[in-house]
């Protein structure tokens, strides 16, 4: 039991998988795992621990926006021996070839800054995701016949944002998609020697505004889950 996390030993598994919404949390695990037991309600974070295909799984919360997300990365990875960490979520396309509902994965994550920043002083870390974890997501997406886009995102600090030069520089050099969570927890994963990988479905454009209704969501979400658990074990 830590301070964010009321889990007893040996209630997290090592492979876990991360939403924001808590309430995402509790949809995956009653969807995709079996015999799921809640093993964490401190402050409304959410997180189950079931089996998918004789696999222990956990997947919990992690907040909006990287001090959440590092709060509970750091207690799982620390405190309770997580080993894999997959974030599955949300994110807005910054490119004309991303479209809604295709999913992301991010081979890198860019940002202005996060909680780890200070750490590093003057040196620009570049967050990555673990190679192994990402070629899996990509076969499994490409089995499934999944649109599926590999690249560098961005892990912005506010959720309205009011810098549309700084979007065009990063639409101009590539950037697939922006998100919140996943520059701090391939930052954290790699510090503590641990595997990271972001997955995320495409539930709004940037560029011409469209956005997916939240009934729409959950069929682009399922596939995603899915991905996330056949890449965890492959």
């Amino acid at each position: 039991m830590t301070i964010h996390i009321g889990a007893e030993p040996g209630d997290i598994a090592e492979t876990v998988l991360m939403p924001g919404d808590p309430m995402r949390a509790k949809w995956a695990a009653e969807t995709f795992l079996e015999a799921p037991q809640q093993v964490n309600a401190v402050r409304g974070m959410l997180g189950f621990t079931g089996t998918w295909r004789g696999n222990r799984v956990t997947i919990h919360g992690s907040g909006m926006g990287m001090p959440s997300l590092s709060i509970y990365a750091n207690e799982l990875i620390r405190d309770f021996g997580a080993k894999t960490l997959i974030r599955i979520g949300s994110t807005g396309a910054m490119q004309q070839s991303v479209r809604l509902r295709d999913v992301v994965i991010a081979m890198t994550a860019s940002s202005v800054s996060t909680p780890s920043s200070s750490l590093f002083r003057e040196l620009h870390y570049a967050p990555c995701a673990d190679y192994e974890l990402l070629a899996a997501a990509v076969t499994a997406a490409e089995t499934r016949g999944s649109t599926v886009h590999v690249g560098g995102i961005y892990s912005s600090d506010t959720f309205y944002d009011e810098r549309p030069d700084l979007n065009d520089q990063m639409t101009r050099h590539g950037v697939l998609a922006v998100e919140m969570e996943a520059a701090e927890l391939y930052t954290v994963a790699a510090r503590h020697g641990c595997r990271a990988l972001a997955l995320l479905t495409v539930s709004d454009h940037l560029l011409d505004g469209t956005h997916l209704a939240s009934e729409e969501r959950q069929s682009g979400f399922s596939d995603m889950v899915e991905i996330a658990l056949e890449a965890a074990f492959a």
